[in-house]
């Protein structure tokens, strides 16, 4: 009976899906474990063979965990709000749900042809209204809430409203913004409605508020930081510039110290919580206030070395900060505006990582230093980020490199305050220095001390204070995009006023086309029944406005995150209609025990939803503030690209030191000839056709003579190449010429040049599976060519689950060789040949070092290592000929979470009616293990002639006799009689004489 993989993997999937076979309940005498994949998002290009590689994992852990004997919440749902889907939409009318619809059945049978042990009634989207009402649900809340600082929690924004009419804000201590200002009771009750508001969203956790953002005008929207790739849009490469927009935010900078202190009580990877540490930057030191000469303005700056103060001899703002178009002088005006211009188009992730680019300008004005009272002078440079601290930074450039080499290159006078120590390298980097100031009360302090003695003095002159600052920043929660979650939100006298939960959701409306509307407002504006009825409690005809009754409704969407920071608690209970989950379902689940995904959401995702589940704890919904135990990041399995050698440049080396007098050692041609990899790395072949190929420019054309002067001294190379679609490629990396010109029109009449036998070779390079690499695998083709087992094994198999590994479509064959002998076990032509014989010691033994090696990698997440020991157990197996149900009933149990179609129809073979997923794990016997016997070397005079195996309890005496009596051993002595025989039990024999 042969192996009929496409045949088995269909049959199991009916099976699975018609008895909802791991359809997980919400209470149960089992103990609970929730394994969770990270949201994925249902793109048109569907799965390629790098994406399952984190679900097979935790597939295989859940499967594992039901063996174990418990209850195990495995769900999966999709994140189907994106900007893929609108922009598919504003280039084809399509509307965003068709699309994702259609993207979404994709993936359904993808991952279903896995054999995924996915709790598919439990499924989610994010675009689904039913689900997006508890999104808005929550961001009411957000809005209804304040900081605490003294309970360190949120708390309803009501009990501050109380505060304010019986004794103003004077005494509360909640996070709030900067510019929030003290007043009385009597002031608050005689303020209008509209100031009231204003100052409750100084307060709120979620707020409106004018903010620096990342946007792009191509794509008509705010981007997020990790939108962005390079300075342009991830989507579309298209430009991206910093601008002041009043949008949504999100206060999660109110729990940084909440989140720093969480990262000590999960099991989370180093790095991916060092990652979160630098984000949320926590940093201690002292708030210092520079008055402006001639202007009633002051600056605040933070800074964690308040010691080195007598060195600041100039500040620098941030090019967006508020003060710079007050304080700029006239004289200064335009390079001010020009520099401010320029700044705008990079990003700040840019800014941050350009550590060498040195930029900036004078706006003219000057500070007072707090205690010389000596004028110092305002700079703008982009180094600085006007959402990070305040904006402002007291610049001292004997104590900061970038300080120093701003002032360098702007000859800025640069002071030194460490006593007898040059400006170098070490001052920059030594803390333990003592400082030697312009001032008595520092002189011959460290720098503790006189950090200390700083804040005292600027607390005196009410200048300044001890703080901690950190990096972390508001999150910008508003997209000015169509295709997300509506906002519950109408505005009454130009304030937001929250819709009852009682009529949620709020749904999207229709609108004729999904681009922001001529005047700039965004897709929304674009709708027609988009106002809210406050008496009626419906969305009505815009036409129907009359601020007294029905009112505009909020035209920007959430963004990406939203949905994806409370799908894991709302899987615990996804058709509750009436709450976003019941406490019995999350006192049963409690949190996710182990959440599998990519390393690339540290600081997106895992930071904002780990943010919303401390909020939700505050308010009681949730028992834990952390919901992860525990995170493991999956490595990448990376692509082979096909790369075809196009002569577009050429780049020279002589020796070990490039040319560099002419562009980067090469210059540009303008051909369309294509040459097969092996020409393009032969260098006669190469310099040949240099000799041909002249190019145009003067520059070039000088080094094109330079270079054919001495052309014996350079080596040449050429780029890299162009990208073609690995399928045009064979296993011998050769290109399909006539596909390849049917597919890139371009290279029609393109020039050819192949190898002598004639075949063309592109080269080959690792990188990452992408569509626009043209290098991605389809695991459709893979499951039916090889089958889903075959791809499962062959995806742990390929190395430790959190490294980066590349695929080899070639590699799988041996993997399915592995199951077609794991097949032969059970069958043979006649039909199943398992039978009830009494196991051998030798099957025992493989069989329980088997559990024991699995179960151990299980544990420790060690995929790969299980694979290499299937295959040897069955290679043992099938070498002792092994029959013994005994001995393969339990195996197929240990394969099962990696191979479970196999698995479950070779069970079915053996006579059970249950899916082998309800089986328990087999339990390892240490004394199958236990060696009964030991194979002697056995010598004469040192030399080991042959092994004999005796019992392991003989004594000395009897192992003597019987290895004398040993036929051999009577050929080696030939009738003599040895003068000595050496016995050591459990290791040798050797006779001598």
């Amino acid at each position: 009976m042969k192996y009929h993989f496409n045949e088995i993997e269909k049959k199991w999937q009916d099976y699975w899906a018609k008895n909802q076979t791991f359809k997980a309940e919400n209470q149960s005498d089992k103990p609970k474990y929730y394994v969770l994949d990270m949201f994925p998002y249902p793109s048109g290009a569907g799965l390629h063979v790098g994406h399952p590689l984190g679900y097979i994992a935790s597939d295989i852990y859940a499967r594992y965990k039901r063996h174990k004997g418990f209850n195990v919440l495995h769900p999966q749902g999709y994140d189907s709000f994106g900007l893929p889907a609108e922009q598919y939409a504003i280039q084809t009318g399509q509307h965003p749900a068709i699309t994702t619809e259609e993207n979404i059945k994709t993936y359904r049978r993808q991952l279903d042809q896995i054999g995924f042990s996915f709790d598919w009634s439990r499924e989610v989207r994010t675009s689904d209204p039913k689900y997006y009402k508890w999104t808005q649900w929550i961001f009411i809340k957000l809005f209804e809430s304040y900081y605490c600082k003294d309970s360190n929690q949120a708390r309803p924004i009501s009990e501050l409203i109380t505060v304010f009419n019986q004794e103003g804000n004077l005494r509360i201590n909640a996070a709030c913004d900067e510019d929030v200002t003290f007043f009385s009771a009597g002031e608050w009750k005689v303020f209008s409605f509209k100031t009231q508001q204003e100052i409750l969203l100084k307060y709120r956790l979620t707020y409106l508020a004018e903010t620096e953002v990342n946007w792009c005008p191509a794509l008509g929207t705010v981007l997020a930081n990790d939108e962005i790739v390079n300075g342009v849009s991830e989507r579309g490469g298209h430009p991206v510039v910093r601008k002041k927009m009043t949008q949504w935010s999100m206060r999660i900078s109110a729990y940084a110290e909440r989140l720093l202190q969480g990262l000590e009580t999960i099991d989370w990877t180093d790095s991916l919580k060092e990652s979160q540490r630098n984000w949320i930057g926590k940093s201690v030191g002292a708030s210092v206030t520079f008055k402006v000469k001639n202007h009633d303005e002051v600056i605040d700056v933070f800074t964690t070395r308040p010691d080195t103060i007598f060195g600041a001899s100039f500040m620098t703002l941030a090019p967006e900060h508020e003060l710079v178009s007050k304080i700029t002088t006239p004289e200064q005006k335009a390079e001010v505006e020009a520099y401010i211009e320029a700044t705008a188009k990079r990003s700040e992730r840019d800014r941050m990582a350009d550590v060498k680019t040195i930029t900036g300008a004078f706006t003219g004005a000057y500070a007072d230093h707090p205690f010389t009272k000596e004028p110092i002078p305002i700079w703008i440079g982009d180094y600085v980020l006007a959402g990070y601290g305040t904006g402002a930074v007291m610049s001292v450039p004997c104590g900061d490199q970038r300080d120093f080499d701003f002032a360098k290159h702007f000859n800025i006078p640069i002071p030194n305050i460490f006593e007898g120590v040059d400006i170098s390298e070490e001052a920059f980097t030594d803390k333990e220095k003592t400082i030697i100031a312009n001032s008595d009360f520092l002189n011959g302090l460290n720098y503790k001390e006189a950090t200390k003695k700083i804040i005292e003095e600027l607390e005196k002159i009410g200048q300044g204070q001890g703080k901690t600052n950190y990096r972390l920043r508001d999150a910008v929660f508003s997209r000015q995009r169509y295709w997300g979650e509506p906002f519950p939100v109408y505005y009454v006298n130009g304030m937001p006023q929250m819709i009852d939960e009682k009529y949620l959701p709020i749904t999207l409306p229709e609108v004729e086309k999904y681009l922001p509307t001529e005047t700039g407002e965004p897709p929304l504006g674009n709708a027609t029944v988009w106002a809210w009825d406050a008496q009626r409690h419906i969305v009505v005809n815009n036409s129907d406005i009359d601020h007294k009754t029905i009112f505009p409704l909020e035209l920007n969407t959430m963004p990406g995150w939203a949905g994806s920071s409370q799908y894991f608690n709302r899987y615990m209970d996804p058709h509750n209609d009436n709450e976003i989950f019941s406490q019995e379902a999350i006192n049963y689940w409690q949190q996710v025990d182990l959440y599998i995904g990519g390393s690339e959401h540290a600081t997106g995702h895992l930071l904002y939803s780990r943010f919303w589940q401390k909020f939700m704890f505050d308010l009681g919904l949730v028992p834990h503030d952390e919901y992860a135990k525990k995170l493991i990041n999956q490595g990448m399995i990376l692509g082979t690209s096909a790369f075809v050698r196009r002569i577009d440049s050429f780049m020279f080396e002589k020796g070990k030191q490039g040319v560099t007098d002419f562009h980067t050692g090469g210059y540009n041609v303008e051909t369309n000839i294509l040459v097969s990899n092996g020409l393009a790395q032969n260098q006669t072949f190469l310099k040949d056709l240099l000799i041909k190929i002249k190019p145009e420019g003067e520059i070039a054309l000088k080094a094109y003579n330079k270079i054919i002067s001495d052309i014996e001294e350079y080596s040449i190379s050429i780029r890299q190449g162009i990208h073609a679609d690995v399928s045009f490629v064979n296993s011998s990396d050769e290109l399909d010429i006539e596909t390849f010109k049917n597919w890139r029109p371009e290279f029609k009449d393109a020039e050819f040049i192949c190898e002598e036998d004639g075949t063309f070779k592109v080269k080959r390079d690792v990188e990452k599976m992408s569509k626009s690499k043209y290098n991605v695998v389809n695991p459709d083709n893979i499951c039916h060519d090889y089958g889903a087992d075959s791809l499962r094994l062959y995806e742990m198999f390929l190395g430790p689950l959190e490294q980066y590994k590349p695929w080899n479509t070639a590699g799988i064959t041996g993997v399915h060789s592995f199951l077609k002998k794991l097949w032969k076990l059970y069958f043979d032509d006649k039909g199943l040949k398992v039978t009830d014989t009494k196991p051998s010691s030798d099957s025992l033994k493989t069989l329980h070092k088997t559990i024991k090696k699995v179960e151990e990698d299980i544990e420790n997440f060690s995929f790969n290592t299980s694979v290499s020991t299937f295959m040897i157990a069955v290679n043992e197996l099938t070498a002792q000929k092994c029959t013994s149900k005994a001995i393969l009933e339990p195996l197929l149990i240990l394969i099962s979470p990696y191979a479970p179609h196999i698995a479950e129809e070779l069970w079915e073979a053996l006579g059970h009616n249950e899916s082998i997923s309800t089986a328990d794990f087999p339990v390892f016997d240490e004394q199958y293990l236990v060696e009964s016997t030991k194979n002697y070397p056995i010598s004469f005079n040192g030399k080991m002639r042959f092994t004999l195996e005796l019992p392991l309890d003989l004594s000395k005496e009897d192992i003597e006799k019987a290895v004398l009596e040993y036929e051999k051993t009577q050929d080696q002595l030939q009738g003599r009689t040895p003068k000595k025989v050496i016995v050591v039990p459990g290791k040798i024999v050797n006779i001598v004489g």
